[in-house]
């Protein structure tokens, strides 16, 4: 795996990283035929540590981290990627997904969503609407990502209060961070799995040593997803007494999607400056309506810079800043029956002073300015703006064998509604969230370490937990937000225990986080009809309301790697598994969608060009559920993966692959889902493809 901030300068020293790619098979050949007169890039290979940028702003190895953070690159990335970031990152400990079928999935850390899991692109924040909707896709492509940072736990003090339960950071490199002197470049086409895929993609960077030049595109379309049984689970169809139907395959599960970006950036003495375009198409079926389709199209401009050795006071200054315009339209038997718009920018910029003594740290200054609208028959919150200025503070304080870290953040958010004949008069609210945060990392030897984070953390209620009214038809509830909500508050522990020798590591973790001020939907046991008036005729809509509650989340976290054979070729053995429970103390009832007991094991085999993998994961019963959701049956999920590597030159790699998914063909309903009983995942499939280095 390759460190992003220590991108190879020159490619005769070490591979430049590139993210995953979209081949067509004309453009490879052309590539590899004009590289046969370049310089040998390829003739060695250097293996650096990880760096997980998102976690830490002073840029430290993954080990050396105080708060949990999991990193996926190279080839355990290109083995794990799926059609959305929900679904590639699941098998990360802490870590599920909304699955709103196969085209929309947001990861949940440690039991919280939405609006409490910050989702960024090269750390700036996503904006679309995929935090409104559980069917609103996040506008981005696993496919042109080269790395994920997943940081489990409050991440509040660096990101905000849409990071108290964590952050999702893809990084694509789109504005190249070090210079390139030739060109290097992925690619990649899949066909095949249960939605019968037919993706690809490429990437490629270009560049003389001082300007650098990325440009990467893809496409993606896949049909129906097969599933193993009927749609319709068993427990809803006795519920509900509806017949269960559709058996074999998941009804407007597919889709159509394209996108690409270009970007370029110049090399300074100290540093570098440059801007990258890039657009995002998706077409797809909501699963849960069979006749309604979403449109969706993201176009977003980015500006980064990053100037190093400034001087003794102020380091080095890191700017991020983008601009995004995003809609997407609902389309009900081809007309356009609600659209959704959300244009903003949002950045920052942050400095790194000088040592004090043994102390370093950073200060940071972001802003998000958005304008949210939606309009149509389904529309449920009325046009918003957003803006929000933050300033925030961290240090680190390196004692031999023990490190310190702690800072600090305010932030200001202003939300207006503009109101309407739907919705009332226009309304305006303030908040001033503060978050703080101490942690400690202690080094018992060369292999053990122990860590602890203690945090404070204060997030403003979203614009739609704040104004929405009325028939949300994706979660078939009416949804009624609150003008009058606080500021969602918290207090945090987690700790850690890490071992790492040689190619064996282990770490397991517990984490408790207590909300004085949970803003979640709850069911007010009303029903109304679609203008949310009850006691009607027609009053036949749940309503539920956005309200604050006291509750509790804890859970355990465990991941290893232990390498078990070494002679023909290499076995490692890897384990995972995490447990995670969600109360309300109010009523002391369990929260809704909390993922249950899973616990996995994995074999990976490599010799020579071969390599295989197998991964069994099994996820237990989940009863304890909210009142309103109905119990989920353990299911054990195996799937299997085969690579061979192609004999070439050494300026250009091919890898074949091939994956078995679900090869027990279980019916799988992930108890995340809020679609869990009327959308399984898919069926016993295989997938095969072909990757391509240069």
């Amino acid at each position: 795996m390759q460190n992003p901030e220590t991108k190879a300068i020159n490619t005769a020293v070490a591979p430049a990283p590139i993210a995953p790619k979209k081949i067509l098979t004309a453009i490879t050949m052309a590539f590899s035929s004009t590289l046969i007169s370049m310089p040998a890039h390829a003739a060695g290979e250097i293996e650096l540590p990880t760096v997980a940028v998102t976690a830490n702003p002073l840029g430290v190895a993954s080990d050396d981290m105080v708060v949990p953070v999991s990193t996926l690159s190279g080839r355990e990335l290109s083995l794990q990627r799926e059609s959305t970031l929900g679904e590639t990152l699941k098998s990360t400990p802490g870590v599920s997904s909304t699955y709103f079928g196969p085209n929309a999935s947001r990861p949940i850390i440690r039991g919280l969503d939405g609006e409490r899991v910050r989702m960024m692109q090269n750390g700036v924040g996503i904006l679309d609407a995929s935090s409104l909707s559980f069917d609103h896709a996040v506008a981005l492509d696993p496919l042109v990502i080269e790395q994920i940072d997943v940081v489990r736990g409050p991440a509040a003090l660096l990101y905000g209060g849409s990071a108290v339960g964590g952050v999702v950071n893809a990084i694509d490199h789109r504005i190249p961070k070090e210079a390139i002197d030739g060109v290097t470049g992925r690619s990649e086409v899949r066909f095949g799995g249960a939605e019968n895929q037919k993706n690809g993609a490429v990437v490629v960077d270009a560049g003389n040593g001082v300007l650098t030049v990325h440009a990467d595109a893809y496409k993606r379309k896949t049909d129906d997803l097969d599933i193993p049984g009927y749609a319709m689970s068993r427990r809803k169809s006795e519920q509900t007494g509806e017949a269960r139907e559709h058996k074999g395959r998941l009804v407007n599960s597919g889709s159509d999607a394209d996108g690409g970006a270009i970007g370029a950036s110049i090399a300074l003495e100290n540093g570098y400056v440059g801007m990258s375009y890039s657009t995002f198409n998706s077409k797809y079926g909501t699963v849960a309506e069979p006749d309604v389709l979403i449109d969706m199209k993201s176009d977003r401009w980015d500006l980064a810079s990053e100037l190093r050795d400034l001087g003794s006071i102020i380091s080095k200054v890191k700017v991020r800043m983008a601009y995004t315009d995003y809609e997407h339209q609902e389309l009900e038997d081809g007309e356009a029956v609600t659209t959704f718009k959300n244009r903003g920018v949002e950045g920052s910029i942050e400095a790194t002073h000088g040592n004090i003594g043994p102390l370093n740290g950073v200060v940071g200054m972001q802003f998000h300015n958005s304008r949210f609208q939606a309009l149509g028959e389904e529309a449920f919150v009325p046009s918003n703006r957003t803006n929000t200025r933050a300033v925030y503070l961290y240090e680190e304080l390196p004692l031999d064998a023990l490190k310190l870290t702690f800072g600090g953040r305010v932030e200001h958010a202003k939300i207006e509604s503009k109101g309407g004949d739907e919705f009332g008069p226009s309304q305006s609210k303030s908040f001033t969230p503060y978050s703080f945060a101490a942690g400690a990392l202690f080094k018992l030897d060369e292999q053990w370490s122990v860590t602890t984070n203690l945090s404070h953390n204060e997030r403003a209620p979203s614009y739609f937990e704040l104004y929405a009214d009325g028939e949300h038809v994706a979660t078939d509830q009416y949804e009624v937000g609150s003008s009058d909500l606080k500021k969602e508050r918290s207090n945090g522990i987690d700790a850690q225990l890490r071992w790492k020798q040689n190619h064996h590591s282990f770490h397991i973790g517990a984490y408790y986080t207590r909300f004085s001020n949970f803003i979640g939907l709850f069911n007010s046991g009303e029903l109304v009809n679609e203008d949310g008036i009850p006691g009607q005729a027609d009053s036949e809509i749940t309503e539920a309301r956005f309200t604050g509650a006291k509750a509790t989340f804890k859970g355990l976290e465990a991941e290893g790697k232990f390498r078990v054979y070494e002679q023909v070729g290499s076995l490692d053995l890897n384990l995972r598994g995490d447990y995670v429970r969600a109360t309300n103390r109010d009523t002391g009832d369990s929260l809704p969608r909390i993922s249950p007991l899973k616990l996995g094991f994995g074999l990976d085999y490599r010799f020579n060009r071969f390599g295989s993998r197998l991964d069994v994961l099994r996820a237990f019963k989940q009863d304890r559920t909210d009142a309103n959701e109905l119990a989920t049956d353990g299911y054990t999920l195996v799937n299997a993966t085969l690579t061979y590597k192609l004999p070439t030159s050494q300026y250009f790699q091919l890898e074949a692959f091939a994956k078995a998914y679900n090869l027990l063909d279980q019916t799988i309903r992930d108890h995340t889902s809020i679609l869990k009983d009327i959308a399984p995942m898919g069926g016993r499939s295989l997938l095969v493809g072909l990757r391509g280095e240069f």
